[in-house]
């Protein structure tokens, strides 16, 4: 079995990574499930998603209702404890230029927008659909690959505005020193977050609770530097309510 945990991978953030995977596998092997060792790490966090042995990662919500939510098993939702939303959901900042004179969202229509990728809820769908409400799209855009690339192109000029999920833009803040440049105009409406998932032949319940008693063990450096205040359960029908481009 394989575990992957990529989504905030931010090299800081690596032995806030493995010892909450420590914990996680300590409480699973309490009911007799094994765990691998260490993290796997793939070019792109999507590979490890339709493994079949798939013990544990974490998905964003867009591929989850598009294509993933036939073929793995949902696990839980971690809180994050987000400003403005309920527990187990997060809301994505639109970034911009402290420089930039345009004060309203509307007023970048002819701005570049930078985006992480196509397939992303933060990144892209909760963008396209809080612009929408206003009647426009932007009308360049532009493929990052990432949230910090995508924050990296709006304070260099690569770019002009970016939209980056909450706890992205936290981590941005928090280890980027470029992040002194930027500023948020708006935010999204909150979504669910980003789900745990796990391949079809895992018991949710107990890696769920597995889960969530590593979460209330972890040291409180490794919480607050992770952000986790919990674990929910989101059901799948929240997630396919949500429309998609």
């Amino acid at each position: 079995m394989i575990v992957s945990l990529q989504m905030y991978d931010w090299p800081e953030l690596e032995a806030a990574n493995i010892e909450f995977w420590t914990l996680i596998r300590d409480k699973l092997s309490q009911k007799n499930v094994v765990g691998p060792m260490g993290l796997t790490h793939y070019p792109d966090e999507s590979d490890a998603w339709l493994r079949d042995d798939l013990l544990l990662s974490q998905a964003c919500g867009m591929p989850y209702r598009s294509y993933l939510h036939e073929q793995v098993t949902l696990v839980g939702t971690p809180n994050y404890g987000v400003t403005g939303c309920p527990p187990g959901y997060y809301r994505s900042a639109f970034v911009v230029r402290k420089n930039d004179s345009r004060s309203d969202l509307a007023d970048f229509a002819d701005a570049m927008f930078v985006y992480n990728n196509r397939q992303s809820q933060s990144g892209y769908a909760a963008a396209y659909f809080h612009v929408a409400v206003s009647d426009f799209w932007f009308s360049r855009e532009l493929e990052s690959g990432g949230h910090k690339e995508s924050a990296a192109m709006v304070a260099t000029g690569s770019a002009d505005i970016a939209a980056l999920d909450a706890i992205s833009w936290r981590h941005v803040q928090a280890y980027e020193s470029f992040s002194d440049q930027l500023r948020v105009i708006e935010w999204t409406m909150p979504t669910p977050g980003l789900p745990y998932i796990a391949s079809k032949r895992v018991d949710r319940r107990d890696l769920f609770n597995a889960i969530d008693l590593a979460i209330r063990a972890l040291s409180t450096k490794t919480k607050d530097e992770l952000g986790l205040k919990g674990l929910e359960y989101i059901p799948a029908s929240d997630y396919l309510a949500l429309p998609s481009i």
